[in-house]
């Protein structure tokens, strides 16, 4: 007889909770202007918006914590770091810092600029996330998005749709002088295409071609390892390997990475840059030291380098991966037995609804997603956010609203927090707001921006 699935870990500390009435949630939505990052946390009950930074670290991590070597320059804890990035990832070479939006910042100032330099550039990538766009857009340079098109089309079960378009990517390589093409940013697994990861064939063919026009090929690697994971289970010839061979392979084919450690780092700070050349380290030092810190701390704590060098080994074992990713599937599951239309397969990370078939007559021009995430909170106080219009943000130069092929809302399961009796109750909310979609028919309008990453701070107000 097989023995049941149990999760490979037991709870020693629990955090207090509470329901709120539908009463309260509405007062406090529309004191929030509608925005889902402005509630405060104690006004959700449970929290998806992101899985950034939300895990919950093991008594191995906390032990890291108090043995943090705090010393300005060459702290023990920084080596400890460097002794995990090596040998699981395989660079000789990297820059701490304090997220992974800072690593952005030091790698695309080394390579694009600092000021407008950007001008005319264009970095290549998988439907790159909404910070790395940003940090390339407020360069004045372009983010490219070459992800095949199977990504766009949430019911087709292909198990890579966060792979790269290879034949457009030679095209555009083709046709575009080299000077213009700074780096290629390859994101595993891919978060703005629903969590979708990218096969290690995939990977190598896009190594090839950077290799053959000269460019850079640098990783996002904040979910590496989930992305290990799914080239295991799901590409043939990687069943029998382990986890972190799997990665090395992976990483075997960059330049370098950058990574936010509170995704597949299981920490709840920090973040670094990577590199295989000696050069580019060098060249990216000095950003490194102007923005983030001495390089042996960057924009980390000792403690936090510490906690990072044990999770980053955690997160690299199969069964914490069989656990996690397993988890996800299991309410990705429970929501497709009710008829609810979600991003297929699942992710590594977290359940995309998809909006533009869940609420049908919501008018996109008034933020079909957002108005899906609003409603799922008033149900029953879950909390996710919106991959859609709202986030694509305004086009650099037309300034109109960009709507992307996908309206999605993700609810992001943090790392070893919540139960499975949770996600049924996810499940549950997300199925009751399912059952009245119909009377859902307006959304909302935007009263207040920001000119860049406007999903963060926008305010909204309720039409109809």
């Amino acid at each position: 007889m097989e023995l049941p699935f149990a999760e490979p870990w037991r709870i020693k500390s629990i955090e207090t909770i509470r329901r709120s009435r539908p009463d309260e949630r509405e007062a406090w939505i529309r004191e929030a202007r509608h925005n889902l990052f402005n509630l405060r946390s104690e006004q959700v009950y449970i929290d998806l918006l992101t899985d950034s930074g939300t895990g919950a670290m093991s008594a191995e991590q906390w032990s890291e914590i108090m043995l943090g070597d705090e010393s300005y320059a060459g702290a023990s804890s920084y080596y400890k770091l460097k002794e995990s990035i090596e040998e699981i990832l395989g660079f000789p070479h990297f820059l701490p810092t304090h997220q992974g939006r800072a690593a952005e910042n030091v790698l695309f100032s080394s390579l694009i600029g600092t000021g407008n330099e950007g001008q005319g550039m264009i970095v290549p990538g998988n439907s790159h996330f909404d910070t790395t766009k940003g940090h390339i857009e407020f360069r004045h340079a372009e983010a490219l998005d070459l992800t095949i098109a199977e990504a766009f089309d949430t019911e087709s079960e292909h198990p890579f749709k966060g792979n790269v378009d290879l034949e457009r990517l030679e095209a555009f390589f083709k046709a575009t002088p080299r000077q213009r093409i700074p780096l290629f940013m390859l994101t595993i697994t891919c978060n703005s295409s629903g969590g979708q990861p990218v096969s290690m064939e995939n990977i190598r063919g896009v190594s090839a071609l950077c290799k053959r026009f000269g460019v850079p090929l640098f990783i996002d690697s904040a979910r590496f390892a989930e992305n290990a994971y799914f080239i295991k289970v799901r590409e043939e010839g990687y069943g029998g390997k382990g986890i972190r061979e799997i990665v090395r392979e992976m990483f075997a084919f960059a330049d370098g990475a950058t990574m936010s450690s509170k995704k597949d780092g299981i920490v709840n700070i920090g973040g670094f840059v990577a590199f295989r050349a000696r050069e580019d380290f060098e060249r990216a030092m000095t950003f490194n030291i102007m923005y983030e810190g001495f390089n042996t701390y960057g924009g980390m704590a000792g403690r936090d380098l510490g906690a990072l060098s044990v999770g980053l080994r955690e997160a690299t074992t199969f069964e914490y991966l069989e656990a996690r990713i397993g988890q996800v599937g299991r309410l990705g599951a429970s929501l497709i037995a009710g008829g609810i239309p979600i991003q297929k397969p699942c992710g590594g990370h977290a359940i995309y609804l998809n909006a533009l078939r869940f609420l049908e007559a919501v008018p996109r021009g008034e933020y079909v997603a957002q108005t899906l995430a609003v409603e799922l909170y008033r149900e029953g106080g879950v909390r996710g956010v919106e991959i859609g219009a709202i986030m694509a943000d305004r086009d650099p130069v037309t300034r109109a609203d960009r709507f992307p092929a996908l309206e999605l809302v993700r609810l992001a399961i943090p790392r070893r927090v919540y139960t499975d009796l949770h996600m049924e109750y996810v499940a549950a909310v997300v199925g009751a707001v399912w059952e009245r979609r119909k009377a859902v028919t307006r959304g909302y309008r935007i009263t207040r921006e920001a000119s860049i990453l406007r999903h963060f701070t926008v305010e909204l107000e309720a039409l109809g």
